[in-house]
Order: structure tokens, then sequence, then C-alpha cells
């Protein structure tokens, strides 16, 4: 068996995530990023002897319109995977069962799912540090108890609607400060090419995700969302993250 791990992780938590589940499954696994953006994914393909860690971040309640275009071009020839939705703490909502739809169509076998939260990328203070040890060993432990199940025959039942929820996403803007030196660290990451690689101090295109990726990558911490976008989210979904979620697994 061949562990791989096919992630969209624009600020690191969710390849956390996929990382430690991994490790509690096979001594060594094969990454596979779908936030590069210069890369094609349609000759990517696996057997059915492989086994496949989907792993995204949950947007609005949903898979990301980017991360969901790239998995639908890849070829899973009935690989197992298991579907990880990572969410900053308020809920996961329609994502599972979007990423089961998404993996079905692409030709995988589901065989467990994972919903797991992570530090919220915009409001930094929401989940702050997570996932942390508590998390890590949870996972870990999931991890194991997903590998003992692999001869599983049964779906897991995943929650969810179909249709999914509405995605109204807003649009976060991201400033550039005086501090930026036009090093192009932003550009050359960025999942959707939003950054532009002759001038990197531009405000990023209306192609923009707020993935947050160009904001993390930053050395100088040039990059920031709009004070007042975050604070509004931060007034918004606050109340529903005041108490700690933990990790869920689903077989």
């Amino acid at each position: 068996m061949s562990l791989y791990t096919i992630i969209f992780s624009p600020t690191g938590t969710t390849k956390k995530v996929a990382d430690t589940l991994a490790s509690a499954m096979a001594e060594h696994h094969t990454e596979i990023d779908l936030s590069d953006n210069n890369r094609s994914f349609s000759r990517t393909a696996f057997t059915d002897e492989d086994l496949c860690i989907l792993a995204v971040p949950v947007y609005g309640g949903r898979v990301p319109s980017t991360a969901a275009g790239r998995l639908k071009e890849l070829s899973g020839n009935q690989a197992k995977a298991v579907l990880v939705a990572v969410y900053g703490n308020r809920a996961f909502e329609d994502a599972l069962v979007e990423l089961q739809d998404l993996a079905e169509e692409a030709g995988f076998s589901v065989v467990a799912g994972v919903a797991a939260v992570a530090e919220h990328s915009i409001v930094r203070e929401i989940a702050h540090g997570r996932p942390d040890e508590a998390d890590l060993q949870s996972l870990r432990g999931m991890g194991k108890t997903i590998k003992a199940s692999l001869n599983r025959s049964a779906a897991p039942e995943l929650p969810g609607n179909r249709p999914y929820r509405v995605y109204n996403p807003v649009p976060i803007g991201i400033e550039v400060s005086e501090n930026c030196v036009r090093c192009g660290s932003c550009a050359a990451v960025c999942p959707v090419g939003a950054i532009s690689k002759e001038d990197p101090s531009l405000p990023a295109s209306s192609a923009c995700i707020s993935c947050m990726r160009c904001v993390a990558v930053c050395p100088l911490h040039a990059r920031q969302a709009e004070p007042a976008k975050v604070a509004f989210i931060r007034q918004k979904i606050g109340p529903a993250c005041q108490s700690r979620k933990e990790n869920q697994l689903f077989l």
C-alpha cells in the first residue's frame, strides 16, 4: 500500500492535520499539493492498492472552489480515500459531503471522514494555536483506527446536506504595507496566481480567494487582511466559536 496526502493548505494547518493522520498509518507518504498553481493534476492517477488522505480547509461550510476544481482532475481508480475537512472552530457544515461527492466523482472509494479544528486563518485568535498537542494526539489515534478499519466494505455516513449551503464569500482585501521589498515570495506561491510577479507590491487581483497564504509566507509581514473586514468576520462568527470544538471521526 502506498500512502498519499492530497492537500490544499494555504496556511499550513491542513497540511499539519494530514501529516499527523498519515504518520499513524504508514512510515512514509507522498504529498500532492493542490495549491500549486503551476502544476497540472490531470495526469495524477492512483491504483486500488493506494490509500489517499484528501484534506482541505473549510471555507464558509464548503470545499474551496479552487481545491474542488483540482480534485476533479485526479483519477482515483478506486483508491481508498480518507476525507479531511479542517475548520476554524465554527462549523464544517457541508464540506465533508461535498468532499465525498468530489472524491467519488474522481473515482475514489471513501473509507472514512475526519472533521478537524485548526486556527482560523483570518481571525487568528479563534482556535489560536490549534491543532494543539491534544488535537495531534487525537488525530494520531484516529489514524490508527482508520488503518485498522480499511477492510470494512461500508461507506461512512457523513454529516451535511445536499444541496450544499450557498457560499457567499466576503472579499477580505489584502493590504500591502511599505515593508514590502517586492521579493516575490507571495506571488510565487499564490494558489490562483492573483499576485503580480512583476510587481508583488500591487494589490491582489479579483482572482484572490482570501486564502491568506500570502500573509502567512511574507517574511517581512508586509501583507495583512483589511482590519475592518477582519473585525466584521470576528463579530459575525465569534459567538459560534467560543466553546472548544473537538476533532471527529466518521467510519
